[in-house]
């Protein structure tokens, strides 16, 4: 009998996990701006004018290769954002400093290269339509 309550318990864990899980994958987390700034030089790629996405991946991720996809169907319909991929492997400097704990991890960087969201999990596109609307329209209203 006790053998049903642990399998019991361990499936109202699982199911716990699972659901919290599926509420904080692909959020928008709104941040005020990493302090030094991330450009070409330090990305190997160039800035968007507006905004970029910058994404975090592993070669064996799946839910990465969906990021991938979204983000870069939503940089193609929007002039001046640009969308950059980084092997989270081949970084561990930028995986440190920006505190990347797993992959996909979404950056979204203003025109100066200043972290203003992040987004853990794979993102669908209305979250990141509207995180982008978002830090655009700020943009427009700090002129």
């Amino acid at each position: 009998m006790t053998g049903v309550y642990v399998l019991a318990l361990a499936l109202l864990l699982a199911l716990g996990f699972g659901l919290y899980r599926r509420t904080v994958d692909g959020r928008v987390q709104a941040l005020d701006g990493h302090p030094s700034g991330l450009d070409a030089g330090r990305l190997g790629e160039e800035l968007g004018a507006a905004a970029t996405f910058l994404q975090f991946s592993a070669p064996v991720c799946a839910p990465c290769r969906a990021t991938r996809r979204v983000l870069g169907d939503l940089t193609a319909d929007s002039p001046g954002v640009a969308h950059i991929e980084i092997d989270a492997q081949q970084r561990p400097d930028l995986v440190d400093e920006l505190g990347i704990m797993r992959t996909p991890t979404v950056l979204l960087l203003d025109g100066g290269g200043r972290v203003r969201g992040r987004i853990v999990g794979a993102p669908t596109r209305p979250d990141a339509l509207r995180a982008l609307d978002t830090l655009l329209n700020d943009g427009k209203r700090s002129r």
